[in-house]
């Protein structure tokens, strides 16, 4: 029999319109859904009433690009240059890890993400089945695409979209967990493997999880290679022709942006790690203008070094007031969307989740409002993006199951999961590095 919960007499963050607004109401859940908001539905048993008293809940923030098993990489390749950090760094690391290793560093990211209100990540994973794991065990949603490197038709490449349909396949009972296929970055996947991808994402009806124009030294060499930019090579290629998930974008052009709006791919900015990496600013008010859907994320937290979208959202409201110079540009209210609606149609999953209305999954983070960062209360959206910082978020509800309560992890066991991320880094030498 599924649960019946109420949150009773809550201040809740409700679409209207285009726009979102705070109104108390009550919403009712049952089993993995929210049957309703406001009225009581006839017949509805709660065996769970959560008092509203004091509290803010919002529909879960949808974090559209990271790599979950980095967190136990947390400051070890920090203040580097983009492909010192990637290939001088990060690469040797990973060559290193185990499949228990991806699975730890995903068990860590996902207790960061819940305790910060996060309930649904897209991944780009390398060790099949691991995050999968996790995600099934701890009651997360995600979304996996397994990075895909290849040539052509090398075996390599095509030993890895082996492997993305092997798991994919294995997850079937889960419908918490999607799929798509990642092509990593253009300057590890060619024009023909980036073709042999495109068509398998047609042939098997998925979309496209790709890093594209991040850094400069990636615009340069994929000019001098093929002589156009990489969004122009990934649209060449057919990486567009299914839906697709563009990350980071920091060095589009307006032909680039062009593309991106008329093939209706969605842009993942990064404020954090583009910032970190040195590879500069998305142009995420040209990108609005244009009408493509920008959504957020944080990446890794090997180049960020948080999983928090509340400190991204911060990032994303802030930085492109100074960058264009006026206050209107990215308002409270549009980074809001851009973290939880804007991700969900990014990752095909709007009518699933990304906003509290009657029929969506349950996928809910409640704050408690008696917090210095969100006192007084006068205008709760903006005091999402310019004062709070995650440590607000006090229960969190995905598919209708609490799965963390009183800031206490309910799902996994937090002290193990820790005691593991240590030994791990023992065990490769990271807890060695002297500053």
């Amino acid at each position: 029999m599924s649960m019946g919960i109420v949150l009773q007499d809550i201040l809740a963050i409700l679409p209207e319109g285009d726009k979102d607004e705070v109104r108390e109401t009550s919403i009712y859940i049952e089993g993995s859904k929210i049957v309703s908001v406001g009225e009581r539905p006839e017949g509805f048993r709660e065996d769970r009433v959560i008092n509203g008293k004091d509290k803010l809940v919002m529909p879960g923030f949808v974090n559209c690009h990271t790599h979950s098993y980095m967190a136990f990489m947390r400051n070890v390749a920090d203040d580097l240059s983009f492909m010192d950090w990637l290939f001088g760094t990060i690469d040797p690391i990973e060559q290193q890890m185990t499949d228990e290793d991806t699975y730890w560093g995903a068990c860590l990211a996902i207790i960061e993400m819940m305790k910060s209100g996060t309930t649904c990540f897209n991944d780009m994973q390398m060790n099949i089945h691991q995050t999968t794991r996790a995600v099934k065990e701890s009651g997360m949603r995600a979304v996996i695409s397994r990075g895909l490197i290849g040539s052509g038709h090398d075996e390599a490449g095509q030993m890895r979209l082996r492997q993305a349909y092997e798991e994919r396949d294995a997850a079937k009972d889960c419908d918490r967990l999607s799929f798509m296929l990642g092509p990593h970055a253009p300057y590890t996947c060619d024009d023909g493997f980036m073709r042999v991808v495109s068509e398998e994402a047609k042939k098997n009806g998925m979309g496209i999880h790709v890093h594209l124009s991040e850094s400069v030294s990636e615009i340069e060499q994929i000019q001098e290679k093929y002589g156009c930019t990489p969004i122009e090579m990934a649209d060449k290629n057919g990486l567009f022709d299914v839906p697709a998930i563009a990350a980071h974008c920091v060095q589009a052009t307006d032909h680039d942006m062009d593309i991106l709006k008329e093939k209706n791919v969605s842009v993942v900015t990064n404020p954090a790690s583009n910032m970190k990496l040195g590879n500069g600013f998305a142009p995420v008010a040209k990108m609005m203008e244009k009408g493509i859907n920008v959504c957020l994320g944080t990446d890794g937290a090997a180049s960020n070094n948080s999983l928090n979208m509340f400190h991204e959202l911060s990032l994303l409201t802030l930085i492109h007031k100074g960058v264009n110079r006026t206050p209107q540009c990215v308002s409270a209210g549009e980074g809001f969307r851009i973290a939880t609606i804007n991700g969900a149609k990014a990752l095909g999953l709007e009518r699933e989740i990304g906003s509290i209305e009657e029929g969506k999954k349950a996928d809910l983070a409640i704050l408690n409002l008696n917090t210095p960062s969100l006192t007084p209360r006068n205008n709760l959206i903006a005091g999402l993006s310019y004062s709070a910082n995650g440590s607000e978020v006090e229960t969190v509800i995905i598919d209708g199951r609490i799965v963390m309560e009183n800031r206490k992890i309910l799902t996994m066991d937090e002290e193990l999961v820790y005691k593991k991320i240590n030994e791990i880094i023992i065990r490769m030498g990271l807890d060695k590095k002297v500053y």
